[in-house]
């Protein structure tokens, strides 16, 4: 989110609570704004509307943020698992099920 974006959001929270509730200091401004524009405004403005709804007290950042999740690569690697696992045959798992359980067997046994 952009500068403008960052601010209408505390603009909304102290709309929401009133000064007394959220009072908004020069430091509070720039320690929040920095911080909200790392984020996405749609997102945040959802959490800060949900905030609103159930919370008579004002939101801290924490209640609010929302960081992206860098891609890793790993939700196609996992697909790629998924896609792979399905077409191993039944007996196949089956048999490595019996192994498995025949190992936790002897391992908890000694």
């Amino acid at each position: 989110m952009n500068y403008d974006q960052a601010l209408e959001i505390l603009r909304t929270i102290r709309e929401m609570y009133g000064d007394h509730k959220f009072p908004m200091t020069k430091r509070k401004v720039n320690l929040m704004i920095s911080q909200l524009e790392t984020m996405d405004y749609d997102k945040v403005m959802s959490r800060v509307e949900g905030h609103v709804r159930n919370s008579p007290y004002p939101p801290a950042l924490c209640d609010i943020a929302v960081y992206e999740v860098p891609d890793n690569g790993m939700s196609e690697k996992m697909k790629q698992w998924e896609k792979e696992a399905a077409e191993v045959p039944e007996e196949t798992k089956r048999q490595f099920e019996e192994k498995l359980n025949e190992l936790i067997r002897k391992v908890s046994s000694q």
